[in-house]
């Protein structure tokens, strides 16, 4: 996995190839899963998630068997130290972000806060 500034975010196997599925099946090789943080939500953020082939000067590329995760600068200072899964379940599917950074979260489980 290789990284253009210092950011610790690991992106496990599984998470790669659902990326990759994703890319293919968008036809364009460019796109990179973009992850960032909004404000909003019960608690005070949320997590977003794009395919996205423009990659900006203050971004963070994590490229790991071929596969780009890009963040903004902003939201890799509460990224720092998280690891990206997919996960399948009788719950649903979709991309997990675990966090160390993250206090707490809302009762939905769509927001929340970070460590001060």
């Amino acid at each position: 996995m290789t990284m253009s500034k210092e950011i610790q975010l690991t992106v496990t196997d599984k998470a790669v190839e659902k990326i990759r599925e994703l890319v293919r099946a968008e036809g364009n090789e460019n796109l990179a899963l973009r992850i960032y943080i909004t404000g909003g939500g019960c608690s005070g953020y949320r997590y977003g998630m794009a395919l996205d082939d423009t990659i900006y000067e203050d971004d963070i590329t994590i490229t790991k068997d071929g596969v780009k995760v890009v963040v903004d600068s902003f939201s890799a200072t509460f990224l720092d130290g998280s690891t990206i899964d997919y996960v399948e379940n009788v719950m649903g599917s979709g991309f997990v972000i675990d966090n160390p950074n993250v206090a707490s979260t809302c009762g939905c489980g769509h927001s929340f806060s970070v460590k001060q």
